[in-house]
């Protein structure tokens, strides 16, 4: 080959290679000029996003970057907000760049039915539809509010309410046939007892036993419990359920469904009403955790934030009514069939009631059942609260 014709062919190359360079630019100087379009035509303000999803298959609420295999609530939320346009593509990957917040980080597999998160986004047109076209049907964008430049749901927050929904055979005697959960109807008397046990978390108490990994004299261990309770028991399915309510400033990792378990062993006579007082002392106490299935976030408040800037003619209250009629269409819809199909099909409470003997709840322990488990889920998870 010759040396001109060789030289030809490498300035064709290396003109290829400026096009190509040139032709990359130019996309991306079009990219960055259509976010600047966009910027200027929907600049960014900073919103809360009223979210309900069902938790089943998914690993909590929080992102946990690098960890695809682990999907979110949050990554398809994000994906959803890149697609509508709502956020850069570039903020996707470092959600601080959409100073964002979420109110609570629910438990792999647990539901919400009002979820608050707070970010900084464009306040594009028809901008919950558009989000919502980007999301599976189990995820929903259900409303959306201005607030205040540094406002924060998680700091902002006052408090958090949780349901907890169980089949009542939960609440049997111990001896009872588990073969026969159609059957079970829970006795007045056996509910009554049931919430006053419930009212001995009510105020501050030290919960390190209801958590993993906090030592006693962890400040962080206390929590406020404003109020617990169980309602009135109904039928699905042909199984009898009940749902329980508590609201507090806030849980740690699996507090609910500590607080849940004990006093279900106490019922059913594996432990004495004493362990629950005990269980706040400086010893290490075997709390038995009910199952995520049937826990919701209910609804999270911000009465400090609406008594402030709720009445100053500029911001809304954050509060929910308008969407009160969604939120229950949806927990019908996509939440209560859930738990109640999973609870029949696959018996997670009945499981979990056959290990309640396994626990030691007078010894002091060293080591709890639940700790021991709480190892690998804490290695998959990385989630803090509940």
């Amino acid at each position: 080959m010759s040396e001109e014709s060789t030289d030809q062919q490498t300035a064709k190359l290396l003109k290829r290679s400026n096009e190509d360079s040139a032709e990359r630019a130019t996309k991306r100087v079009k990219a960055e000029g259509e976010h600047t379009e966009d910027d200027k035509k929907y600049p960014k303000k900073k919103v809360v996003l009223l979210l309900a999803y069902s938790g089943k298959g998914y690993y909590g609420m929080q992102r946990n970057p690098g960890n695809s295999q682990f999907r979110t609530i949050e990554d398809d939320l994000v994906i959803a907000l890149v697609k509508s346009g709502c956020i850069p593509e570039n903020h996707g990957d470092d959600m601080k760049k959409m100073s964002f917040q979420r109110c609570a980080r629910t438990d792999k597999g647990v539901s919400a039915a009002g979820q608050v998160v707070s970010l900084k986004i464009r306040l594009i047109e028809d901008i919950i539809e558009k989000i919502n076209e980007h999301l599976p049907p189990q995820i929903r964008v259900l409303g959306l509010k201005r607030v205040t430049q540094g406002f924060n749901s998680k700091n902002n927050c006052d408090a958090r309410t949780y349901s907890y929904m169980l089949p009542t055979v939960a609440f049997s005697p111990k001896d009872y046939d588990t073969e026969n959960i159609a059957a079970f109807r829970l006795e007045p008397e056996t509910l009554q007892k049931v919430n006053q046990l419930f009212t001995h978390y009510k105020g501050t108490h030290n919960f390190h036993n209801f958590t993993s990994q906090k030592a006693p004299s962890d400040p962080s261990a206390r929590r406020y419990i404003i109020e617990m309770s169980c309602g009135e028991p109904f039928v699905r399915n042909t199984w009898e359920f009940a749902v329980i309510t508590v609201r507090g400033q806030s849980f740690m990792l699996h507090q609910i469904r500590k607080m849940i378990g004990l006093v279900i062993a106490v019922i059913k006579g594996y432990a004495k009403e004493q362990v629950i007082e005990r269980s706040w002392g400086q010893e290490k106490v075997d709390v038995p955790k009910a199952p995520g299935l049937g826990l919701v976030l209910e609804r999270v408040h911000f009465d400090r934030y609406n008594k402030r800037f709720g009445g100053d003619g500029l911001h809304e209250r954050l509060e929910w009514d308008r969407e009160e009629e969604a939120i229950k269409a949806f927990k019908e819809a996509h939440i209560y069939p859930t738990i109640i199909e999973t609870e029949c099909e696959e018996g997670s409470m009945v499981s979990w009631m056959s290990t309640l003997p396994i626990h030691d709840f007078e010894a002091t322990v060293t080591e709890t059942q639940d700790s021991k488990d709480q190892k690998q889920e804490n290695a998959d998870e990385g989630n803090n609260s509940d």
